[in-house]
């Protein structure tokens, strides 16, 4: 058997009786028990796993690991996460009361990738991609809105592109995830020809790091 590794919580409690508890250093992981032979990219596997991440965030926040890290018992996580343990209580701590939720929006003119062929050398090229991925925006009336109406919900934000998309990922306390909702609803009215997606709420990732 091996253990599916689902997130690392404050408190057992948080864990039990929803799924398995494992204790790393003073915090808990969440984890689920599979086969061996079981595939990681099981469909029904991919939502049992799902589900019982949300029935988790239901309890309270947690710091969610990314799919797929499994270990065979409770001494294996310990081991591999023993450098992160005190960084994530304090995160834990700090947002024990807060969830993730992220905006995504299309760019509204996707640059075009460079072309390897064009640049002399991988330096210059990396270069000219990491400037093509930078130049990545949306329209600007519907960031204005969104700074206007999403952020000051969020106790913290963060804008992050990719080649195609920007993302804005907030900090929420749980009390003002309807609010979020809410203003979302209004950015759709408003903006109708711009598509985004508002998900959440989320366990912490992005803001992993942010604990002062």
């Amino acid at each position: 058997m091996k253990s599916i590794v689902i997130g690392i919580h404050l408190h057992e409690e948080d864990v039990r009786p929803v799924t398995e508890a494992m204790k790393v250093g003073e915090l808990w992981g969440s984890a689920f028990a599979v086969d061996d032979d079981r595939p990681l990219g099981d469909r029904d596997l991919l939502l049992e796993v799902a589900a019982i991440r949300a029935r988790l965030l239901d309890r309270a926040t947690f710091v969610a690991i990314r799919y797929g890290f499994a270990v065979r018992d409770a001494k294996e996580l310990a081991e591999k996460t023993a450098g992160m343990t005190v960084r994530w209580r304090d995160v834990l701590v700090a947002h024990r009361d807060e969830v993730e939720m992220t905006l995504k929006v299309p760019a509204a003119a996707p640059p075009s990738r460079p072309n390897r062929k064009d640049f002399a050398s991988g330096a210059e090229y990396l270069r000219a991609l990491h400037a093509s991925s930078n130049a990545v925006d949306i329209d600007a009336a519907f960031r204005d809105d969104v700074e206007r109406t999403l952020v000051p919900l969020a106790t913290r934000h963060r804008w992050i592109r990719d080649a195609s998309s920007i993302e804005l990922a907030l900090l929420i306390r749980r009390s003002d995830v309807a609010r979020v909702n809410a203003a979302g609803e209004s950015l759709r009215n408003n903006h109708a020809k711009t598509p985004f997606l508002l998900s959440g709420p989320w366990p912490l990732e992005v803001f992993t790091d942010d604990h002062q």
